[in-house]
């Protein structure tokens, strides 16, 4: 009986080993920071997991000076940022995590916007200029004055990028022409210049006091300022600024341990490790790291990027080229991009200016549906111009084929297909520049929420449309650039098993001939929207015409004038 009874007491603790419940080893945490154009957020991710574990956002106030200038205050970023941390990081430990557990932090960001702060004093010099502001168009004829044939195209073999109001360079250039406390700091080599990316990084890792000055290749590749085959700030694009080498950051790779947090924070000591702009960081949350895929994000406006591998495309379809991303030592990937000013904005604008809608989520679907096409009307909303293919800061928007049947369901559905039909325009140009075209297109972004849209967009573009479940990629792309940076390495990019967005698929439901007919009409709508804005050179680009001319030594004019009239009294004789 005693033997029997150690048995039994054996099996009893065998049993309650076996059965006591198993905790499993946490995961690796991961910040991010996605500093839009309308919300900051700061999230954390579980390493390999692609959905948030904790979220926290506030939306930024935007300032309007007047029409086409947009801004945004510095401070008001960096204190949403601090913000979104404390409460993100707060709500950790109710999941059985810790601070602590977060290895690293990634930065996202709205691209383009330029920033310029005092490097003594930490202080803004002037408020952010956003990326669609078209405050710069004097800059822009300024800088075209100087260019054989007003080209907009002359320096796309050097940056990528066409002249356009769209690009930092021009907002920098703006910001020294026009602003005297700027113009000052340059002069006394105080001033700092960086995407809202640099800003960011430079303030939470010391700021004034030893912050680190740096952004990554798909910031810097937004500029205009970069030699998109070097990768360093080209000296001759500085020098057509008269921007000076000093005030730039230092480009380095979007994947890679850049410092530490250094600031009153929760995550003070955390390393920073991965940098991307927005859109860049959504093309890597789609996974599209094969040379042909493409991705597209619908907010308030909408961007198309095409992998297209370590091979520099240069469009000549009014695409630009840029860089999709580079990981640490790794070759850079580039993409060809389209982007276009207006999608989303186009809904606020029916909402806010026209009363046509009240929430902008819900009706623009639900309206839309009860009529069953737009009764041929057509709504181009160019507000600032267009960009991808058309480059075209005359365009204004306007509204076409209207009849006395037209009511405010066929003009909600026309701005719902007006983002189709730009995408389509994107898809063409890239079509021609690739000479393959897609076989699929991944969407993403706050708009894809609308089945609709996603629809409409299959059968306007004629091909499926892979919509991510997760609405917003952005975050998860930095997130997993952070994650696979060399130190920090809890994510690997290349493992068989990672885990993806499982999607939704949008199939096309009309045929080639619909479709097409549909879409000749809309560029017939496009070419009515073209120089509606003033399209006589301004005075600026006059004025640097004539300083082109009076440059000219007057003994070479007399000269070359004399020439002229011998030339032409001897082939009047020779006529004779």
């Amino acid at each position: 009986m005693q033997v029997i009874g150690l048995m039994y007491s054996k099996y009893l603790r065998i049993l309650s080993l076996n059965t006591m419940p198993v905790i499993a080893e946490k995961e690796p945490l991961i910040g991010v920071i996605d500093a839009g154009t309308r919300t900051v957020k700061f999230c954390i991710f579980r390493s390999r997991h692609t959905k948030e574990l904790v979220e926290h956002a506030v939306d930024i106030t935007p300032i309007i000076p007047q029409e086409g200038w947009h801004e945004q205050d510095p401070r008001e970023i960096l204190n949403a940022v601090q913000h979104c941390i404390h409460e993100a990081t707060a709500k950790l430990p109710s999941l059985g995590y810790k601070v602590s557990d977060i290895v690293t932090i990634g930065v996202t960001n709205q691209r383009e916007t330029t920033l310029v702060w005092d490097r003594t004093t930490g202080e803004p010099l002037y408020n952010a200029l956003v990326w669609n502001d078209i405050r710069t168009d004097s800059t822009v004829d300024r800088i075209l004055a100087k260019l054989p044939d007003n080209n907009k195209n002359h320096f796309k073999p050097l940056c990528g990028l066409p002249v356009s109001p769209y690009f930092s360079a021009f907002k920098l250039k703006w910001l020294i022409d026009n602003i005297r406390i700027v113009r000052r700091a340059c002069k006394a080599k105080k001033c700092l210049f960086g995407t809202v990316d640099t800003w960011i990084v430079w303030n939470l890792t010391g700021g004034s006091n030893g912050g680190i000055h740096v952004t990554d290749v798909t910031n810097a590749s937004r500029t205009f300022l970069m030699n998109i085959e070097t990768l360093n700030w080209d000296p001759l694009l500085l020098h057509t600024f008269s921007v000076s080498s000093d005030i730039m950051p230092e480009i380095r790779s979007s994947s890679e341990v850049y410092g530490k947090v250094k600031c009153t924070s929760p995550i003070d000591g955390i390393p920073i490790s991965g940098i991307l702009g927005n859109q860049q960081s959504a093309l890597v949350g789609q996974n599209c790291f094969k040379e042909g895929q493409a991705k597209n994000t619908y907010r308030s406006g909408c961007f198309l990027l095409y992998n297209t591998g370590i091979n520099r495309v240069q469009s000549t379809h009014g695409l630009v080229t840029t860089v999709a991303y580079k990981f640490g030592d790794s070759p850079p990937v580039y993409a060809l991009e389209g982007s276009v000013a207006v999608a989303g904005a186009a809904m606020n604008w029916l909402r806010d200016n026209m009363g046509l809608i009240h929430d902008v989520q819900t009706d623009t679907e639900s309206l839309a549906q009860e009529v069953f096409n737009t009764g041929d009307v057509y709504f181009v909303p160019a507000f600032k111009g267009l960009y991808a293919p058309y480059w075209r800061k005359d365009a204004r928007g306007i509204i076409c084929g209207l009849t006395a049947f037209t009511t405010k369901k066929h003009i909600i559905r026309a701005a719902l297909e007006a983002v189709c039909f730009q995408t389509r325009d994107i898809l063409e140009a890239m079509n021609k520049d690739c000479g393959i075209p897609l076989t699929k297109l991944h969407v993403d972004g706050r708009m894809t929420t609308n089945n609709l849209l996603m629809q409409l967009q299959a059968d306007i573009s004629g091909i499926p449309v892979f919509r991510a479940q997760s609405q917003d990629m952005t975050a998860l792309g930095v997130a997993m650039a952070a994650g696979s940076a060399r130190g920090i390495e809890v994510w690997d990019l290349n493992a068989h098993d990672r885990e993806v967005v499982p999607s939704d698929t949008f199939l096309p439901t009309t045929t080639d001939d619909e479709r097409n007919a549909r879409y000749t009409k809309w560029k017939m709508a496009v070419q009515r929207s073209l120089g509606w804005a003033t399209t006589k050179k301004s005075p600026d680009m006059t004025d640097e015409r004539y300083r082109l001319l009076s440059s000219i030594p007057a003994s070479l004019y007399l000269i070359s004038s004399f020439g002229l009239l011998v030339l032409s009294k001897v082939l009047v004789q020779a006529e004779a």
